[in-house]
């Protein structure tokens, strides 16, 4: 009985419902509510909707409702305070499956029976506690592992554009993307998991993404959240917070390494300037809130590792430039939080060249904590380093005799304007295959040996003389 009598304390019903805008509700007289409250809409219909309260500010509580404000009697209606903040229940049956955007299961199976359940909103890693990222990941994508090399821990972003194969190249990386020297079954005992958090994806790219990972094998180790296009923009909020809780507990629980990919962070920014307009904030740059910065730092600094724990969290945020503005706020804001960024180039994609990275704007800012000797090989930095002066100089070349002609290029420039071309079709246009460090960097060695020993001075002379191999003849290389 004493139960009971405390339980019906601490339910909190309001029926002061003053207006509605877009995905949002106002309540008036609302004293024992906090930010970031679950609370439970019921209709006039006896139907049952769950929201969140956003903001309260002299009573008057600002409620978002997952499921859209559609139908909502502002007089007959009321909300129902739920005591507790966001949370998704967590296991380790999660891997293999498949769940919304707010960690229900869609996979037509029954739910997880969690080990705890842990609140979304969770806060980025305290500097004090990070430890410095030092194991390279593989991708088997020779632009990202050979030049923008991926480090545990890191966030490094890939900025896309409309219509580029992003969700192509997300698919090939959670296919591929592994431990260096280890594997979830070598008996090396590196567990290697994958979350992938989808926002505002279509129904073509949902069925893309289940097919990519169920063909692959990748399934077994890969959490999945998927917001559709069609469920309420408010999802979208909750998607890139659950996937990213469900990786802390699978690093900082269990152990396991873990790569997060969440795409497309530009729907989430939409999503997010969608609430801003109908809160009637005023707004940032292009419209969007003067808050995007924080709110995307809450996420992004989420990943990371912490000193005492064995797993990490590395985090490859995908979003779309609009009209490939890199100055974008989305990209320009996502490139201050992170670590590098590796950018697609629309250029490339027309030339039928797949993954279509464009490797001069492209950097990872903790490559060299990531390479070297006992980690990939002791000549990846400098042969790294020649193969983009060589590129850029190639580049360049390329733009003179769209002027002069190239009858007016010495003969040195028409070895830099083959290698670019050599470059773009063999190193960048490696197509959808596996390729190792190894394999990698033994291609970028192909490559450099199309130029005389005397261009080759960012690489260490003892290098040179091992690997350099002189050939003019043209390389077809796929794997």
């Amino acid at each position: 009985m004493q139960e009971e009598t405390l339980l019906t304390l601490l339910t909190y019903e309001y029926q002061s419902i003053v207006s509605i805008s877009g995905p949002l509700i106002f309540v008036e007289g609302v004293a024992a509510g906090s930010l970031g409250e679950m609370v439970e809409v019921c209709l006039s219909t006896g139907e049952k909707r769950r929201g969140q309260i956003l903001q309260i500010l002299e009573g008057l509580a600002v409620v978002q409702v997952l499921e859209g404000t559609s139908g909502i009697d502002t007089q007959a209606s009321k909300i129902i305070l739920k005591g507790e903040t966001a949370k998704i229940g967590v296991s380790l049956d999660m891997l293999g499956r498949f769940f919304n955007g707010l960690g229900e299961p869609i996979d037509g199976l029954s739910e997880i029976i969690p080990e705890e359940r842990l609140d979304i909103n969770g806060l980025p890693i305290n500097p004090v506690a990070r430890d410095k990222p030092t194991h390279f990941i593989q991708t088997g994508i020779s632009t990202i592992d050979g030049l923008a090399t991926l480090v545990r821990g890191q966030k490094l972003p890939i900025f896309s554009g409309a219509g580029l194969p992003a969700n192509e190249i997300a698919s090939q990386i959670v296919r591929q993307a592994k431990v260096r020297g280890t594997h979830p079954k070598d008996g090396s005992g590196e567990e290697f998991s994958i979350v992938f958090g989808a926002m505002g994806i279509t129904s073509r790219e949902a069925f893309f993404f289940k097919n990519a990972f169920e063909e692959s094998g990748a399934v077994e180790r890969t959490v999945a959240f998927i917001n559709m296009a069609e469920d309420p923009a408010i999802e979208r909020l909750f998607t890139p917070r659950c996937a990213l809780t469900a990786a802390e507990y699978l690093a900082f629980e269990k152990g396991h390494h873990v790569l997060v990919i969440l795409s497309d962070m530009t729907n989430y920014c939409e999503a997010l300037r969608e609430i801003g307009s109908a809160r009637e904030e005023i707004p940032g740059r292009r419209g969007y809130p003067g808050y995007m910065y924080t709110d995307l730092a809450a996420i992004y600094e989420r990943a990371g590792r912490i000193k005492g724990k064995k797993g990490s969290v590395t985090l490859i945020p995908i979003l779309t430039m609009p009209d490939d503005d890199i100055t974008h706020p989305i990209a320009d804001l996502s490139g201050y939080i992170t670590e590098g960024q590796i950018v697609l180039s629309r250029p490339l994609f027309r030339k039928g060249i797949y993954p279509p990275v464009d490797v001069l704007p492209s950097l990872s800012r903790l490559m060299n904590l990531g390479i070297g000797k006992e980690k990939t090989q002791d000549y990846h930095r400098g042969a790294a380093d020649q193969l983009y002066s060589a590129y850029a100089k190639g580049r360049d070349t390329r733009k003179l005799a769209a002027i002069i002609g190239e009858e007016g290029l010495t003969d040195m420039d028409k070895r830099y304007l083959k290698f670019a071309d050599e470059f773009e079709n063999v190193f960048v246009g490696q197509g959808d295959v596996d390729r190792s460090i190894d394999d990698t960097l033994n291609i970028g060695w192909r490559l450099l040996s199309m130029l005389p020993k005397s261009e080759l001075i960012r690489i260490k002379e003892e290098f040179v003389e091992r690997y350099y191999r002189n050939t003019d003849e043209r390389l077809e290389v796929r794997g």
